[in-house]
């Protein structure tokens, strides 16, 4: 099995219970088809670069897993057919990406830790 990392942006005018609605589903769609996530990550809402189906922000969101190469097919055919995302964008991770990878997820996990006395 491949790693792979997937950003997609979803739509600013979602609650956050549609916002973790949408990401379980995509999870979910990833564990039956036999993927093993590595990680997640919520980057929050985010103004775009340009916009996008006339929105000028989106809550982003990162999954980095471990699956077949079919999982990646399921996943981008429900990403397209659902009309909450605005955009994703899904590689496959060499053995330098997944380094890196390993490096900044050390990075935000010593970060989120309280400072001790």
């Amino acid at each position: 099995m491949n790693q792979y990392e997937t950003v997609f942006i979803l739509n600013p005018v979602l609650s956050d219970e549609q916002v973790g609605e949408t990401v379980q589903k995509f999870a979910d769609v990833l564990a039956k088809s036999g993927a093993e996530m590595v990680s997640k990550e919520d980057w929050g809402l985010k103004k775009l670069a340009y916009p996008i189906q006339k929105k000028k922000s989106g809550f982003y969101h990162l999954f980095e897993f471990r699956a077949p190469g079919t999982a990646i097919q399921e996943m981008e055919v429900e990403m397209r057919r659902d009309e909450r995302v605005m955009r994703f964008l899904t590689v496959k991770l060499d053995k330098h990406a997944i380094a890196y990878a390993e490096r900044r997820r050390q990075k935000m996990s010593n970060k989120k830790k309280p400072a001790e006395a």
